[in-house]
């Protein structure tokens, strides 16, 4: 075997709630098993990170098909909830607290608390310059644990051989 650490990186593209918990289980889960994490945050996946949005992170079901809510504690028998039911005013509101509280009862930490966690095991995560160019973002606009402004060639540089898994 060889001595050199697995390592794992992760592309976070999307700022929803239910998109942002992949990547921080699973980069816990690799931290516990001894294996360097990396997270780059681009496009909207930088709402995760930003200090106005980390907090404020819903999960929209308008176009989530494979949200169903009795995966959220609702029971609707066999048939579901139809899409178009998301359009209600409220309906956002209404599944990001239900999530939120399934995420509590479960014992599973906030975005922001879980992120203090894994920058404090020694996750590194990375802003995306073009994405913070785009949105006229700055270093100041991210949580701490945000260990710089890098391009995609620079990621590609620094997880060179690392499983790289896209959310």
């Amino acid at each position: 075997m060889s001595n050199e650490n697995r390592h794992i990186a992760f592309i976070c593209s999307k700022g929803n709630l239910d998109m942002a918990y992949p990547a921080l289980v699973m980069g816990w889960a690799a931290l516990g098993n001894g294996i360097d994490v990396t997270i780059f945050f681009t496009f909207w996946g930088m709402d995760m990170i930003r200090k106005s949005r980390v907090d404020h992170l819903e999960i929209a079901p308008v176009a989530n098909t494979s949200m169903k809510m009795s995966m959220m504690g609702i029971d609707t028998g066999n048939l579901g909830i139809p899409n178009i039911m998301g359009v209600i005013p409220g309906m956002t509101a209404f599944a990001t607290n239900l999530m939120n509280d399934k995420m509590k009862k479960l014992g599973v930490p906030p975005v922001r608390e879980y992120l203090q966690m894994l920058s404090d095991a020694g996750a590194k995560m990375y802003a995306c310059k073009m994405s913070v160019d785009m949105f006229d973002l700055k270093q100041s606009d991210f949580i701490d644990g945000v260990d710089s402004i890098v391009t995609a060639g620079d990621f590609m540089d620094m997880t060179d051989g690392a499983q790289i898994i896209f959310i």
